[in-house]
């Protein structure tokens, strides 16, 4: 089963650690507990929109990437392929750098 807490927590750990960035860091500048930031990024612990909002204001990464890449998982987890439309270089990496929008119906079933 998918646990949305979770992917976004995978997501957040990610982009703080290629950033090269601490938990100490980033929840500094989030204005958020050391320890909740934590349990976030482990998807101990469900963030509210305005806390996500902070975290990812203190990444320096807009929250529609966040987001599309806990979708993007998701719809993985869920036997979607992500359209070769994408650019590789679009995904978690890019995470940061705008790209294009993509609808739903883009998504087509593996298999």
């Amino acid at each position: 089963m998918i646990v949305l807490r979770r992917e976004i927590g995978d997501v957040l750990r990610d982009a703080r650690q290629r950033q090269g960035r601490t938990l100490r860091e980033v929840s500094s500048d989030a204005r958020v507990s050391l320890g909740y930031l934590s349990e976030v990024e482990r998807g101990q612990k469900e963030a509210s929109s305005e806390l996500l909002a902070s975290i990812c204001e203190a990444l320096d990464t807009p929250m529609s990437l966040v987001l599309r890449e806990v979708s993007d998982r998701i719809a993985v987890s869920e036997g979607l392929a992500i359209p070769d439309t994408i650019p590789a270089d679009f995904a978690m990496t890019s995470l940061g750098r705008p790209g294009p929008s993509r609808a739903p119906e883009d998504l087509q079933p593996v298999g």
